[in-house]
């Protein structure tokens, strides 16, 4: 969706605002670890299992060096026997309470993320339409699939591997230092230079995931508003511009993510190099204090300990920079989630506001003024008043405000000025729940699930028998044509309803609205998209819907409107003309020429 109308509100994290990648990176993770609070028991468990595993791992490089001092250079067979049974069990014990850490956290992340993509989504529902109006669907479907993907990842996996990896570095460094501190220092001569290099990297990678997760959202924009119009690119021949735009955005992603992955693949080197050098400074320093004097304290045995230590260091290091790419993929995914949860929707609710009264049907618009635009003006001074049970018909030239009224009336934006009543009561002063639940609107291009004819009735009341779904649908005049389907009620739509006409579709559209029973009844352009006979079917199931209900029905064809108590002609968002269809010809104006102009071929 392109933004059509209105534009960026301006409020921080508003959706299409740069981001400040380097300075949210850090109120995401904090906001991010909010989620895991719940679980602070579990969590605390795994770390302790996981420094278990820790601890066990570093016994063991000990215990291969007490094995070569004391009973591989004694050749005695038993001894080595049982510290190999011993560093089996060890090894093994270190295993099993990895994987039970594992367990835990896989657990706890994914009931974080349930949470999250909850969050997410109501977020969407509750969010008002000048959000989507500028929002671009593919890009929130990134935000919704990609970036949640991107967290799921940190959450799952990265950051129990990042707190294992350092625990495994401080046991290590521990247990190296009580053995011998001149070795380990020699093992750790390469780590300054490593943490100077990895972190110049980080300052720049940072920024650069940040681009790449927004190149995706743009991507997947491109695509989607494509494929969901892939009809009118098939019957204009225009395949091929499709491609070399989609070609366009897939390139300027793939540079993003060239520099990004491009930084992050320098970080494994460095590690590898950090074992290798170790291991060199480990056996140089360890030989000479071996040879030298009376050795120092220093054995051979040890020495192997410090190799496989130095080389353990370098593993921990090595898979913590392996997560790098992830971690702030994530963190820059989290960032783009978080904006859109700090959306503040543009139309809400009054602290303390009371539902709606059962509704009448009294419906007066006061000298209302509207713009989707600030300084665009699209209502200007409309006034009119609809008494219980009438019909009000709303016609004009594209753009005149005709759809605006209705949006108005439904509270989808609030207006400038003026005020809009409904029984006496300002729409403004009670919940938008409490107003749908009372207002039916049937669109002109009908909107049904994957799912079958019954659920797609019942979405209009989702705890409705059987029988009345079928009530409705016999009031909608659909249930002829819903039996002759080839399973009848439990017929699956496909998506978009494309194994339907567009007359059945909107046939199921108004049972669903009559199964909600709306006291008020919005109809935009209903009948405009199928043919003369199908609109026949089409406005005798909607005169059986009308009755006694105020009704506003936008038309196009003004057979729709003729026999409507009031008419509003609407021009450059304001009323020129109102009155019964006889009334309107008789002023000779506007209306009068329209309708000549289609009934008598007569241009106006």
């Amino acid at each position: 969706m392109t933004a059509s109308r209105g534009g960026p509100t301006g409020h921080p994290g508003s959706m299409g605002q740069p981001l400040g990648k380097d300075a949210n990176s850090g109120q995401s993770f904090r906001r991010l670890a909010a989620y895991l609070g719940p679980y602070r028991k579990q969590l605390a468990a795994s770390v302790g299992l996981v420094l278990v595993a820790s601890l066990l791992q570093v016994v063991g490089p000990w215990l291969q060096g007490v094995a070569i001092d004391d009973f591989i250079a004694e050749r005695d067979a038993t001894g080595l026997a049982k510290v190999a049974a011993v560093l089996t069990f060890v090894y093994l014990a270190a295993w099993l309470t990895s994987l039970v850490a594992g367990r835990i956290v896989a657990a706890v992340a994914q009931r974080a993320m349930a949470r999250l993509r909850q969050d997410l989504f109501a977020k969407l529902q509750g969010l008002s339409l000048r959000f989507f109006d500028r929002a671009r669907t593919g890009d929130l479907m990134s935000r919704v699939t990609n970036d949640v993907d991107a967290v799921d990842q940190l959450l799952s996996q990265n950051l129990l591997q990042i707190v294992t990896s350092a625990i495994q570095i401080v046991s290590l460094i521990t247990i190296m230092t009580v053995l011998d501190w001149r070795m380990t220092l020699a093992a750790l001569v390469p780590v300054p230079l490593v943490i100077f290099l990895v972190g110049r990297i980080a300052k720049v990678s940072r920024p650069a995931f940040g681009d790449y997760q927004a190149g995706i959202g743009r991507l997947n924009s491109v695509a989607q508003e494509r494929l969901s119009g892939q009809r009118v690119v098939i019957s204009l021949n225009r395949q091929r511009e499709a491609t070399e735009e989609f070609a366009e955005a897939n390139e300027a992603t793939k540079a993003k993510g060239i520099r990004a992955q491009t930084l992050t693949v320098m970080m494994m080197p460095i590690m590898f190099g950090l074992g290798n050098l170790s291991a060199v400074s480990v056996i140089g320093v360890g030989s000479w204090l071996a040879v030298s004097g009376d050795g120092n304290g220093v054995s051979i045995g040890l020495i192997a300990s410090f190799v496989t230590f130095a080389n353990r260091v370098g593993q921990p290091l090595g898979r913590i920079a392996n997560t790098v790419t992830s971690v702030f993929a994530a963190l820059a995914g989290a960032g783009r989630v978080f904006e859109l949860l700090d959306e503040v929707p543009d139309v809400a609710d009054e602290a303390g506001a009371t539902d709606l009264p059962p509704v009448v049907g009294e419906v007066v618009f006061n000298n209302v003024d509207f713009a989707y635009v600030p300084g665009q003006a699209i209502l200007s001074g409309v006034s009119f008043v609809a008494e219980p049970g009438q019909m009000i018909g709303l016609v004009g030239p594209t753009g005149a405000g005709k759809s605006t009224i209705i949006n108005v009336l439904n509270r989808f934006y609030d207006i400038e000025s003026g005020s809009v009543t409904i029984d006496g009561v300002d729409i403004r002063t009670v919940p938008q729940d409490s107003l749908r639940s009372q207002l039916g609107v049937v669109l002109q291009h009908t909107m049904l699930f994957t799912d079958t004819v019954r659920n797609n009735i019942r979405f209009g009341r989702l705890d409705a028998t059987d029988a009345e779904v079928e009530a409705a649908a016999e009031l909608a005049n659909a249930h002829h044509f819903i039996q002759a389907l080839p399973r009848g009620y439990d017929t699956v739509v496909s998506e978009g309803g494309n194994n339907l006409s567009l007359g059945q579709r909107q046939l199921l559209a108004i049972a669903r609205t009559a199964l909600a029973n709306p006291r008020l009844l919005v109809l935009d352009e209903a009948t405009s998209s199928v043919d003369t006979r199908t609109e026949r079917d089409i406005q005798a199931a909607l005169l059986k819907l009308m009755a006694g209900r105020t009704s506003f029905v936008i038309a196009h064809r003004l057979s729709t409107v003729r026999h409507a108590d009031q008419i509003l002609v609407l021009q450059d968002g304001q009323i020129t003309e109102r009155g019964s269809h006889d009334e309107l010809l008789a002023q000779n104006g506007f209306y009068k020429n329209l309708y000549m102009s289609q009934f008598r071929g007569i241009a106006g």
